[in-house]
């Protein structure tokens, strides 16, 4: 199986049409049709079902769109390395982050990131939620990670960004779009609306919160994504409690109010802890120098990147 192969396949799969796959790789529609048999027959499976108007991934397909994904994001990220090397630049840490996350402390890591380690290359990657990123980490999808703690997969160390107070999204009409506080045990007979993503912190945070106030929240919708959750809320479909961060989200028709009860949710930088990257190390200090996480010894060592080239590695 060649790395050219595997990028006709994702290709492929991801227009579900060989057609426009072709156009995309700028190449006739029968080599690369051809290219997917010889790889469907290297494998010993089929890969897609063909229709006259769409191709569609068989479950074997979508088993090797994972790994072929993965596979190509660190070739890809592997060649940026060595060009950043070849052109004598520090290296390249790929940063993954929540979607509230990208509105306030992103900018402050890249402000940092380009003041204290000049030609570092950081590529993001928003708007993915924490269970997405441990798994980016520990599949060396990304090398930073801004998410919510705590974390599930072993062999990932963090360290504490910020914490946050709960707020409540409601409709501006809502009886309760007010200025006062509002407690947790005023949100019973509510229908609310949550990520409903597995492994969500939020969700947990939430349903802890409401459990310990007296009921179970009624989660009536879900959203993949804050701005879609605060669409629906305005929409009218139910309530949302959330991160104060979220009050950022200008979106028409949302009250937020605060919320009397003391829940908070923290957010953290988290890496993987065998990551010898002296690029890594050296931004995490500088991080730490100005107050963008907490202070720890579990930091890499002071002297991990002295007498070292920083595009060595990432």
């Amino acid at each position: 199986m060649e790395i050219r192969q595997l990028h006709y396949f994702v290709t492929v799969a991801r227009t579900r049409h060989f057609g426009r796959a072709a156009d995309r790789l700028h190449m006739a529609q029968s080599p690369l049709s051809q290219a997917i048999r010889q790889l469907e027959a290297q494998l010993g499976v089929t890969l897609f079902t063909r229709t006259t108007r769409r191709v569609e991934l068989t479950p074997a397909g979508e088993a090797l769109l994972q790994d072929a994904e993965r596979i190509i994001d660190s070739i890809e990220a592997a060649r940026t390395r060595v060009q950043l090397v070849g052109a004598g630049s520090t290296g390249l840490l790929r940063v993954g982050s929540t979607g509230l996350a990208a509105l306030r402390q992103l900018p402050q890591l890249a402000r940092i990131a380009a003041r204290e380690v000049p030609g570092l290359v950081l590529r993001f990657r928003p708007d993915l939620l924490t269970p997405a990123q441990e798994a980016a980490l520990e599949e060396d999808r990304i090398d930073l990670a801004v998410l919510r703690p705590p974390l599930r997969r072993a062999g990932l160390s963090s360290r504490l960004i910020t914490r946050e107070r709960v707020v409540l999204a409601v409709p501006g009409s809502h009886r309760l779009a007010g200025e006062e506080p509002v407690g947790l045990a005023e949100l019973r007979d509510e229908d609310f609306v949550v990520y409903g993503v597995e492994g969500s912190v939020v969700d947990t945070v939430v349903t802890q919160a409401c459990l310990t106030a007296g009921f179970l929240p009624r989660r009536t919708h879900q959203a993949p994504e804050t701005s879609i959750m605060l669409t629906l809320v305005a929409a009218g479909f139910g309530v949302a409690l959330l991160p104060e961060s979220a009050a950022a989200l200008h979106v028409e028709g949302i009250r937020f109010v605060p919320v009397a009860d003391d829940v908070s949710i923290d957010l953290a930088l988290a890496w993987r802890r065998d990551d010898a990257s002296p690029a890594l190390a050296r931004l995490l200090r500088a991080l730490e120098a100005n107050g963008f996480i907490t202070p720890d010894v579990d930091l890499p060592p002071p002297d991990a990147d002295l007498d070292v080239p920083m595009g060595g590695t990432r």
